[in-house]
């Protein structure tokens, strides 16, 4: 396995060659940082946060984190001199590295079955920590003693299950919690993202995630790059090579920043 996977990144950092313009996707939490229960701690991973400059630096590579979190969220922990393009909760928003912003509306009836759902949760947030999102009601568990946790599940799907079958809202799970939600799944920001770059001529281009909410990114991915889960423990997944944070993923961003400057002849 381990001989397969420096294969296979082997395989696609050869690819690069001098000059080369490359597209890295990255997921943010549990993938460039370790879950917090308290999500605004959530800080990169030791020497992340160096590498991604210095790739920044080179001038080569787009850098676009592809996201849960509402975006605006992601520069202050990142702590980036130079902004990055952000796409928040999971492709619906963009904000673009010179602060442009964008946000898919949402249907007035789906509008007002989630404002009413987030009204109720933060009356109740069922024993777990609510967040609102534009688009979404959000329940988390993570901290949570498991017994209260599983009470905490068991209430949030009564709940979410029967409006997910509500036209134009979707339940979405990843690791402790759920996620009532309209608008587009990653997928469909790798597929924008790599149809972008598509009349350009070939680009390397990766995505790096770590839930199953990236899944979908993976899938995207496939014939056009390079898909990575980015996860202490393995799971069956539909991305090309599984890399343990955080050593792992540092040398990924490494021999990143070494393909990036490799002779034409590679």
């Amino acid at each position: 396995m381990i001989a397969e996977k420096a294969e296979k990144l082997d395989r696609f950092f050869s690819t690069f060659t001098s000059g080369t313009k490359a597209l890295l996707l990255l997921d943010y939490d549990g993938t460039l940082a370790p879950f917090r229960v308290d999500r605004f701690k959530a800080r990169p991973w030791t020497g992340v946060r160096e590498l991604l400059t210095r790739i920044q630096n080179q001038g080569l590579t787009r850098i676009v984190v592809v996201t849960g979190r509402p975006a605006a969220e992601i520069a202050p922990l990142l702590g980036l001199a130079s902004p990055l393009e952000v796409w928040g909760l999971h492709g619906a928003e963009r904000l673009h590295a010179d602060g442009r912003h964008e946000l898919e509306q949402l249907q007035p009836i789906t509008q007002a079955k989630l404002d009413a759902l987030c009204a109720e949760l933060r009356r109740d947030s069922l024993g777990g920590v609510f967040e609102a999102k534009p688009n979404a009601a959000v329940m988390h568990w993570r901290g949570v003693p498991q017994g209260k946790a599983k009470e905490v599940e068991k209430r949030t799907r009564a709940m979410f299950e029967p409006l997910a079958k509500m036209d134009g809202l979707t339940l979405l799970e990843f690791d402790c919690g759920l996620e009532l939600r309209a608008g587009p799944e990653k997928g469909a920001a790798v597929q924008k993202l790599l149809g972008e770059i598509s009349d350009s001529g070939p680009h390397p281009a990766a995505f790096l995630g770590d839930d199953m909410t990236d899944e979908a990114g993976f899938l995207a991915m496939k014939g056009h790059g390079l898909s990575a889960l980015v996860r202490r423990e393995g799971r069956e997944t539909a991305a090309d090579v599984w890399l343990r944070p955080p050593g792992e993923l540092r040398d990924f961003l490494k021999q990143w920043l070494r393909a990036c400057c490799a002779p034409s002849s590679n």
